[in-house]
């Protein structure tokens, strides 16, 4: 993006007739626009940025005799959601994380309007013939991103059953499918917690190991879930899939987490056992519940499908936000 130029100062005389040595009346120029980025909660992606990379904000005017200045060149307004992190990117410098709404930052500064002549005027130079140029704006490259604010992020394998567990807590309705990757963009809920209090919670597409280095999907949205305060843990108890077992599915995606952020790994986790509906799951509950709490785990169990355990889990929301 780039600050409108500052329009040049203009050389002028007045040539009226019946005025004798009018002397200079050359205008100033005017002042280029800048680029201004400004937060607002009406916008929810950076697609228009992306197929619109380019932003010049107005040139200033040049001045004109008569002493008239030029006009000053309009400010180019960006809107972009809450929660982007507008970053320098030959510096990778964070200059601006957008986290509350109508926050406004001016990017990239338009030029200095030139100097008319008639600014040059002196008791020993009543003539003078110089005029000084408009400078350029600022131009730098930006790097934004989006890092979505939530207090809780769900996370899992692919079909975990997070979008069931989200259509079920909220009134957000995501894609629900019986097969893997059908989030393909994380998806945000207002679950109502007791005390007429609420939370939002994200749900991320599903990570696999090596999420943190770029397989599946995870690296594009592991940094959604940076900023929640809490983490839901999924752990299917339905898979059968050789080699995958709960715990393992636990620890392979703990890994992740600490190979992308270890303080991401620190945070505060609900692990919840999932598909209780199902015979199998069942079955593996009580050995699963007495591993996961030999390793220091409280596991709850849920069936989003038809809503057993998720009122338990609402309660231990609000008591988790509650002291965090």
């Amino acid at each position: 993006m780039r600050g409108g130029e500052g329009g040049d100062g203009c050389v002028s005389f007045r040539r009226e007739k019946f005025i004798p040595r009018g002397g200079p009346n050359g205008g100033d120029g005017g002042d280029g626009g800048d680029v201004i980025v400004e937060s607002t909660a009406s916008v929810r992606t950076l697609l228009d940025l992306r197929y619109h990379s380019l932003n010049f904000a107005e040139r200033g005017m040049h001045g004109q005799g008569k002493d008239m200045h030029g006009k000053r060149g309009k400010d180019l307004l960006i809107r972009v959601p809450v929660g982007t992190i507008c970053k320098d990117a030959d510096t990778d410098e964070v200059l601006w994380d957008f986290q509350e709404e109508g926050a406004c930052v001016i990017m990239a500064h338009g030029g200095r309007g030139g100097k008319g002549n008639a600014r040059f005027a002196t008791s020993t130079n009543r003539a003078p013939r110089q005029a000084t140029p408009g400078t350029p704006g600022e131009e730098r490259c930006l790097l934004m991103e989006l890092k979505l604010l939530a207090d809780v992020g769900l996370l899992g394998f692919p079909n975990a059953g997070k979008s069931t567990l989200l259509s079920r807590l909220s009134a957000a309705r995501p894609k629900i499918a019986d097969y893997p990757f059908t989030t393909l963009s994380p998806h945000l809920g207002v679950v109502q917690l007791p005390d007429y209090a609420t939370c939002v919670v994200a749900d991320i597409p599903g990570l696999i190991p090596g999420a943190h280095a770029g397989r599946g999907l995870g690296l594009d949205f592991l940094k959604h879930i940076e900023r929640t305060r809490l983490l839901v843990h999924l752990v299917d108890l339905s898979t059968q899939a050789e080699g995958r077992s709960p715990w393992a599915d636990f620890e392979a995606l703990h890994y992740e987490l600490a190979c992308f952020s270890p303080e991401l790994a620190q945070r505060p986790q609900i692990v919840v056992a999932t598909k209780m509906d199902l015979p199998i799951a069942q079955q593996r509950w009580p050995d699963v519940q007495r591993l996961f709490i030999a390793q220091g785990y409280e596991i709850l169990p849920i069936s989003a499908a038809t809503g057993e355990g998720v009122q338990a889990l609402i309660f231990r929301l609000a008591d988790h936000l509650q002291h965090l």
